[in-house]
Protein backbone atom coordinates (compact mmCIF):
# COMPACT_ATOMS: atom_id res chain seq x y z
CA UNK A 1 0.00 0.00 0.00
CA UNK A 2 1.39 3.51 -0.60
CA UNK A 3 1.58 5.48 2.52
CA UNK A 4 0.28 9.25 1.89
CA UNK A 5 2.24 11.90 3.84
CA UNK A 6 3.53 15.31 2.50
CA UNK A 7 6.49 13.69 0.65
CA UNK A 8 4.54 11.32 -1.32
CA UNK A 9 1.96 14.36 -2.21
CA UNK A 10 5.11 16.77 -3.08
CA UNK A 11 6.61 13.89 -5.60
CA UNK A 12 2.86 13.37 -6.90
CA UNK A 13 2.85 16.84 -7.45
CA UNK A 14 6.66 16.99 -9.10
CA UNK A 15 6.26 13.65 -11.47
CA UNK A 16 2.91 15.98 -12.93
CA UNK A 17 4.57 18.90 -13.70
CA UNK A 18 7.31 16.84 -15.46
CA UNK A 19 5.62 14.90 -17.26
CA UNK A 20 3.61 17.42 -18.00
CA UNK A 21 6.50 19.56 -19.16
CA UNK A 22 7.79 16.85 -21.16
CA UNK A 23 4.08 16.56 -23.34
CA UNK A 24 4.47 20.25 -23.55
CA UNK A 25 7.92 19.90 -25.43
CA UNK A 26 6.43 17.10 -27.54
CA UNK A 27 2.61 18.28 -28.52
CA UNK A 28 3.86 22.03 -28.80
CA UNK A 29 4.33 23.68 -32.18
CA UNK A 30 5.70 26.81 -31.42
CA UNK A 31 9.64 26.18 -30.49
CA UNK A 32 9.69 28.97 -27.73
CA UNK A 33 6.71 27.50 -26.00
CA UNK A 34 8.49 24.44 -26.21
CA UNK A 35 11.46 25.72 -24.69
CA UNK A 36 9.39 27.09 -21.95
CA UNK A 37 7.72 24.00 -21.26
CA UNK A 38 11.27 21.87 -21.16
CA UNK A 39 12.18 24.47 -18.37
CA UNK A 40 9.11 23.41 -16.78
CA UNK A 41 10.01 19.72 -16.93
CA UNK A 42 13.54 20.33 -15.75
CA UNK A 43 12.24 22.50 -13.01
CA UNK A 44 10.22 18.90 -11.95
CA UNK A 45 13.16 17.26 -12.09
CA UNK A 46 15.36 19.24 -9.71
CA UNK A 47 12.05 19.02 -7.28
CA UNK A 48 12.44 15.22 -7.51
CA UNK A 49 16.09 15.42 -6.94
CA UNK A 50 15.44 17.39 -4.25
CA UNK A 51 13.09 14.57 -2.37
CA UNK A 52 15.69 11.80 -3.21
CA UNK A 53 17.91 14.73 -0.84
CA UNK A 54 20.55 14.95 -3.45
CA UNK A 55 20.44 18.75 -3.09
CA UNK A 56 24.05 19.24 -5.19
CA UNK A 57 22.48 17.62 -8.16
CA UNK A 58 19.13 19.81 -7.79
CA UNK A 59 21.63 22.99 -8.13
CA UNK A 60 23.31 21.73 -11.08
CA UNK A 61 20.00 20.90 -12.57
CA UNK A 62 18.76 24.57 -12.10
CA UNK A 63 21.72 26.27 -12.61
CA UNK A 64 22.92 24.28 -15.89
CA UNK A 65 19.88 22.80 -17.23
CA UNK A 66 17.33 25.46 -16.55
CA UNK A 67 20.30 28.40 -15.84
CA UNK A 68 22.24 27.80 -19.09
CA UNK A 69 21.10 25.00 -21.82
CA UNK A 70 17.44 25.81 -21.41
CA UNK A 71 18.03 29.91 -21.88
CA UNK A 72 20.38 29.30 -24.24
CA UNK A 73 17.74 27.37 -26.52
CA UNK A 74 15.29 30.37 -25.68
CA UNK A 75 17.72 33.12 -26.61
CA UNK A 76 18.85 30.71 -30.09
CA UNK A 77 15.25 30.66 -31.13
CA UNK A 78 14.40 34.19 -30.35
CA UNK A 79 17.15 35.00 -32.67
CA UNK A 80 15.98 33.10 -35.43
CA UNK A 81 12.50 34.34 -36.01
CA UNK A 82 12.14 32.40 -38.76
CA UNK A 83 11.92 29.62 -36.57
CA UNK A 84 9.28 30.16 -34.31
CA UNK A 85 6.58 30.22 -37.36
CA UNK A 86 7.42 26.84 -38.52
CA UNK A 87 4.61 25.34 -41.01
CA UNK A 88 2.89 22.26 -40.19
CA UNK A 89 5.23 19.93 -43.07
CA UNK A 90 8.47 20.51 -40.33
CA UNK A 91 6.79 19.21 -37.66
CA UNK A 92 5.81 15.31 -37.19
CA UNK A 93 3.87 15.03 -34.38
CA UNK A 94 2.68 11.43 -34.32
CA UNK A 95 6.01 10.19 -34.53
CA UNK A 96 7.41 11.75 -32.12
CA UNK A 97 4.05 10.81 -29.61
CA UNK A 98 4.81 7.50 -30.98
CA UNK A 99 8.44 7.33 -29.57
CA UNK A 100 7.87 9.27 -26.39
CA UNK A 101 4.95 6.70 -25.58
CA UNK A 102 7.40 4.11 -26.06
CA UNK A 103 9.74 5.22 -24.04
CA UNK A 104 7.48 5.54 -21.11
CA UNK A 105 6.40 2.01 -21.44
CA UNK A 106 10.37 0.70 -21.94
CA UNK A 107 11.27 3.20 -18.83
CA UNK A 108 8.08 1.48 -17.00
CA UNK A 109 8.99 -2.01 -17.64
CA UNK A 110 12.27 -1.09 -16.96
CA UNK A 111 11.53 0.21 -13.21
CA UNK A 112 8.79 -2.75 -12.55
CA UNK A 113 10.61 -5.88 -13.29
CA UNK A 114 13.57 -5.59 -11.29
CA UNK A 115 10.93 -4.87 -8.36
CA UNK A 116 8.37 -7.40 -9.13
CA UNK A 117 10.14 -9.89 -11.47
CA UNK A 118 9.17 -11.65 -14.39
CA UNK A 119 6.65 -14.70 -13.15
CA UNK A 120 4.99 -11.14 -11.18
CA UNK A 121 6.06 -12.44 -7.07
CA UNK A 122 7.83 -9.67 -5.63
CA UNK A 123 11.61 -9.42 -4.64
CA UNK A 124 11.72 -9.09 -0.88
CA UNK A 125 15.77 -9.15 -0.54
CA UNK A 126 16.30 -5.33 -1.08
CA UNK A 127 19.68 -4.56 -0.53
CA UNK A 128 20.87 -1.76 2.34
CA UNK A 129 22.30 1.23 0.66
CA UNK A 130 26.05 1.95 -0.07
CA UNK A 131 27.77 3.17 3.19
CA UNK A 132 30.28 5.34 1.32
CA UNK A 133 28.59 8.15 -0.59
CA UNK A 134 29.74 10.77 -1.92
CA UNK A 135 29.86 14.30 -0.41
CA UNK A 136 28.90 17.53 -2.25
CA UNK A 137 32.89 18.66 -1.29
CA UNK A 138 34.05 15.34 -3.12
CA UNK A 139 31.64 16.41 -6.28
CA UNK A 140 33.14 19.44 -6.30
CA UNK A 141 36.14 18.72 -5.92
CA UNK A 142 36.00 16.40 -8.64
CA UNK A 143 34.50 18.51 -11.06
CA UNK A 144 37.52 21.01 -10.74
CA UNK A 145 39.99 18.50 -9.88
CA UNK A 146 43.54 18.81 -12.73
CA UNK A 147 43.38 14.85 -12.33
CA UNK A 148 39.13 14.34 -12.89
CA UNK A 149 36.37 15.88 -14.91
CA UNK A 150 37.51 19.29 -15.09
CA UNK A 151 38.56 18.71 -18.84
CA UNK A 152 34.74 17.33 -19.96
CA UNK A 153 33.45 20.28 -17.84
CA UNK A 154 35.45 22.61 -20.39
CA UNK A 155 34.33 21.28 -22.96
CA UNK A 156 30.83 21.49 -21.84
CA UNK A 157 31.15 25.08 -21.73
CA UNK A 158 33.03 25.52 -25.18
CA UNK A 159 29.98 23.91 -26.86
CA UNK A 160 27.18 25.89 -25.03
CA UNK A 161 29.94 28.98 -26.24
CA UNK A 162 30.05 27.66 -29.85
CA UNK A 163 26.25 26.86 -29.87
CA UNK A 164 25.22 30.22 -28.69
CA UNK A 165 27.69 31.91 -31.28
CA UNK A 166 26.38 29.28 -33.81
CA UNK A 167 22.94 31.16 -33.16
CA UNK A 168 24.13 34.66 -33.71
CA UNK A 169 25.37 33.31 -36.90
CA UNK A 170 22.30 32.09 -38.12
CA UNK A 171 20.32 35.29 -37.06
CA UNK A 172 22.55 37.26 -39.00
CA UNK A 173 22.05 35.51 -42.10
CA UNK A 174 18.92 35.78 -41.49
CA UNK A 175 18.73 39.43 -41.80
CA UNK A 176 20.38 39.72 -44.74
Amino acid sequence: MIEINAQSIAFAILAVLTLGGGLGVVLNRNLFRGAIWLMVSLFGVAGIFVLLSAPFLAAVQVLVYIGAIAILITFAVMLTRSMTNLGERFVRRTAGIVVAVLLFFFILLGTILPVWGVDGTRYDDVSAPAENVATTRELGVALVDGNQFVLPFEVASLLLTAAMIGAIVIAREDEE
